[in-house]
């Protein structure tokens, strides 16, 4: 699979790692021709997933979650996913019992990785890559983080509470552990940064927008951005010819207009509550909802927060956020489970019809993630009379159930229908290697 181009000249002067010592950089140089693998790190609040890749095919060796960090049931497994050492590492394994924070998993992992061969002090590993969520306006790239950078995305944290914090926390862990390694971070809203100015602005007061960073960012960047250029691969054709409607439809929901591979406008905004109807989350809703639960309900802004992000979306319609729960509960004549689907579905539409019209020309829609890649009924839903914009599925190939990228409209359809399988963790990994690469090759 082709590595996501990423120019040297694109990044910026406070990319370039200043912070590395002059032995590790001769270090990585020397390793070059062998090292190959990139660890994928995607640290939350009480969780690190991650994955090692292999970029010379792009083949994943390991994979694995610790999960509820910090609490007496701290749950940790993982996969080797390459033959392992014989008598060693073989099949999935599983660790349960108190792992206290994050520098604690991350050197669970880390052992994890070794008894399959694959230890992070392998001369192989030539960089981590970091899923860091907000990156604001400054980082349009991946980015080799050095204290500048562990700064500004500090200095984010008002805009990301949820993320950047954690992603920071794993970020000093994994650079505690191999402070001789690049560690980069590849940030969720850079795709969204080449969205024209009319589409990132809010009205509101400009001063104040500036002063507070107020603007649509957008999230899930990396997926977007992989399941566009898979799309323009699907269709035959360079991503530069191909306009693309994005959905990115799992627990958390999104969707992108793409124009010749670059992102013009995303349904997240300032912070991931804007758009879709999500799980836990509203998505669009009257501002003035708030004044008014503020005003008549006296609910403090941490408990509309607490509303609008975790009791909202599917549950707070139907009481479920899992779209299989919820079809089964339809299928049984339930409605409540019925409206949810119904307004889950209605503002899908509104975004397609929306995304048509900014695209002007539209060569594919795209559906994505957990829902968008299994939930046959609602791709076939979310299209269903947008027959004047090209649209239609054709039944038999949207019940087929595969890990592949696959066309589901019909062949006369003007606009192409597909699943796209995402891929975040190799997008990282990618993006990754391409700037380790590319750095080295300046040393050199």
């Amino acid at each position: 699979m082709r590595a996501t181009a990423v120019p040297t000249t694109a990044v910026p002067a406070t990319a370039v790692p200043t912070t590395v010592p002059t032995e590790g950089a001769r270090s990585v140089t020397t390793h070059a021709t062998r090292a190959t693998r990139v660890l994928v790190l995607n640290s939350g609040s009480s969780s690190v997933k991650y994955q090692l890749l292999d970029m010379r095919d792009s083949s994943r060796l390991a994979a694995g979650l610790v999960e509820r960090i910090g609490e007496e049931n701290s749950r940790l497994v993982h996969t080797p996913l390459h033959t392992p050492p014989a008598g060693d590492g073989a099949g999935k394994r599983e660790r349960t019992g108190r792992i206290a924070d994050h520098a604690a998993a991350l050197e669970a992992v880390a052992e994890e990785l070794a008894r399959d061969g694959l230890g992070l002090d392998s001369p192989e590993l030539a960089a981590i890559g970091h899923r860091v969520v907000h990156g604001g306006l400054r980082f349009t790239v991946p980015t080799v983080i050095d204290e500048d950078v562990m700064a500004e995305i500090e200095r984010l944290v008002p805009v990301a509470p949820l993320h950047n914090p954690a992603n920071l926390t794993g970020i000093r862990t994994a650079r505690s552990l191999r402070p001789d390694l690049p560690q980069v971070a590849v940030f969720d809203t850079a795709f969204h940064t080449t969205m024209p100015e009319y589409a990132a602005r809010y009205a509101i007061d400009v001063e104040t927008a500036d002063a507070h960073r107020i603007r649509r960012y957008g999230f899930h960047g990396t997926s977007h951005a992989y399941v566009s250029r898979k799309t323009a691969e699907l269709l035959g054709k360079d991503p530069s010819e191909v306009n693309v409607i994005v959905l990115h439809l799992g627990n958390g929901a999104s969707a992108s207009a793409v124009a010749g591979g670059r992102c013009v406008d995303t349904s997240m905004g300032l912070t991931p509550l804007e758009g879709l109807v999500m799980g836990t989350r509203s998505g669009d809703i009257d501002p003035a909802v708030i004044f008014h639960l503020k005003r008549v309900a006296g609910m403090s802004v941490d408990e509309i927060d607490e509303l609008l992000n975790k009791k909202s979306g599917l549950v707070g319609l139907s009481g479920d956020n899992d779209m299989r729960e919820i079809r089964r509960r339809v299928e049984e004549g339930d409605e409540r489970a019925k409206l949810a689907f119904d307004v889950y579905i209605h503002r899908l539409k509104k975004y397609i019809g929306a995304y048509s019209a900014v695209l002007g020309r539209v060569d594919a829609v795209v559906f994505t993630a957990g829902v968008g890649e299994n939930a046959a009924e609602v791709r076939e839903a979310s299209v269903a009379g947008l027959e004047q914009l090209g649209l239609a599925v054709d039944a038999g190939r949207n019940a087929v159930r595969s890990g592949e990228p696959r066309i589901i409209s019909p062949d006369s359809a003007r606009v192409v229908v597909a699943v796209v399988p995402t891929d975040e963790e190799l997008e990282i990994a990618q993006q990754t290697f391409a700037l380790v690469s590319d750095n080295r090759t300046l040393d050199a």
